[in-house]
């Protein structure tokens, strides 16, 4: 038995239990939590097996699908489970650009708040003076204002984010490592600064923003065929949530495979070669920016509607470096690697730290909030994943052949197989 398969085989030992402490922390249904263990740790188990392998993935699918029948519809756990997804397609974006390319972003908050703002626009009474309703529910057919279609919406919204991130690479053409990320942090908070201030930018009766107060109320989705969605039953919007994620993961892995997401991965190898080799760096970076800015305006204007605001508190600097830990700790440009990162952190920040490490210093005697600390505990995360797997969680293939011993250019025997690194996909 070769190496990777004892892994496999220890791997597969350990995922069960650990699959119940953590349902148990997080307030899972632990029944249910048990049976996602048991069918990963079977996965685990028969992954060299393709019939079972493809039997149990797609048993792990349909868990995903039916998690909302195990929890009640307007408990905290579906809650969180909603916010988790919307953030992991946020992720899915910003590995395109940071895990694909190779392009260093830290102003993807940047999309989250035009995404969020194309809903306020499109989907509230803000522009008063307007009467505009198109394909939306009863509730609000008769408001003032804007009032469209989320799926018109969402379109807006990724054509919205597509140019302003082609934008914002076009100052990057010319720029290398550091000062790609030092560009794209201004331009983050620029448009950060815009939200705050845009109440004071007029168009003759009509303002950019709300500043400080905010776009509220912003309607629910109507989709087709369907009633609007309720405040009180969450599990609609855990499956379009979940939709989302799929469609960003189709794309993701359509990218990846194409002759653009080479293109990106050589990029990211080595510019100068790249280059060499006729990719085109100003188109290729272009695209990269624009097609990771239009998952985070997706997920933006999904959000707006969920909160059921636009607030400028939102599109804090900070939150790009949370979705930007998503794709350290899952494992940079690995497509899965991300997803776990990102339904791990958010799950972590939304229901570990206040919901149960809150009620721990009353218990031994100290006087804190710890959810002020939470920054502070996902740099510690990161510290401790820089020293012992700093090619994250779950590594891209071609990545963990590099940093496995002897690999190199070439043919390579690392992890009991014999595969070429540049041909190793993510």
């Amino acid at each position: 038995m070769s190496a990777l398969q004892d892994r496999q085989r220890l791997l597969s030992l350990a995922i069960f239990p650990v699959l119940i402490a953590i349902g148990a922390v997080l307030d899972m249904d632990i029944f249910y939590a048990a049976v996602l263990g048991a069918l990963l740790a079977a996965r685990a188990a028969f992954a060299h097996d393709r019939k079972a392998a493809l039997g149990l993935t797609a048993a792990i699918l349909a868990w995903v699908v039916l998690l909302p029948f195990f929890h009640p519809s307007g408990g905290g756990f579906i809650d969180d489970a909603v916010l988790a997804l919307a953030r992991c397609g946020m992720a899915l974006g910003l590995n395109i650009v940071v895990g694909f390319a190779g392009l260093l972003d830290l102003g993807y908050v940047a999309f989250f708040a035009l995404g969020a703002l194309s809903a306020g626009w499109l989907m509230s009474g803000f522009f008063a003076d307007a009467s505009v309703h198109i394909a939306v529910d009863s509730t609000v057919g008769n408001l003032p204002g804007i009032h469209v279609n989320f799926l018109i919406v969402v379109v807006a919204a990724i054509v919205l984010c597509t140019v302003a991130g082609m934008l914002i690479g076009l100052p990057t053409l010319r720029l290398r490592g550091d000062y790609i990320g030092i560009v794209t942090l201004a331009f983050g908070e620029i448009i950060g600064r815009i939200v705050v201030n845009g109440d004071e930018i007029h168009f003759g009766d009509t303002k950019l923003t709300s500043g400080r107060h905010g776009i509220t109320p912003v309607d629910k989705v109507k989709l087709p065929g369907l009633d609007q969605f309720g405040a009180l039953d969450v599990r609609p919007w855990y499956w379009l949530a979940l939709g989302l994620v799929v469609f960003a993961l189709v794309v993701n892995f359509r990218l990846r495979d194409s002759r653009l997401g080479r293109a990106w991965i050589a990029l990211r190898e080595d510019e100068e070669v790249a280059e060499s080799l006729g990719v085109p760096l100003a188109r290729t970076k272009l695209l990269a920016y624009g097609t990771g800015a239009a998952f985070g305006g997706m997920s933006g204007a999904f959000l707006a509607s969920f909160l059921n605001t636009v607030n400028a508190d939102q599109f804090q600097f900070s939150f790009s470096i949370f979705v930007l830990a998503m794709i350290v700790l899952g494992g940079l440009g690995s497509i899965w690697g991300v997803v776990i990162g990102a339904i791990a952190l958010s799950l972590i920040n939304d229901r570990l730290i206040p919901d149960v490490l809150n009620n721990v210093p009353p218990k031994v005697g100290l006087d804190f909030d710890v959810a002020e600390l939470s920054f502070g505990i996902f740099g510690f995360l990161l510290v401790i994943m820089m020293l012992l797997r700093p090619e994250g969680l779950f590594p891209e293939r071609r990545r963990r052949l590099e940093l496995s011993e002897g690999s190199g250019a070439g043919e390579t025997a690392a992890l009991g197989e014999t595969v070429s690194v540049f041909e190793a996909r993510a």
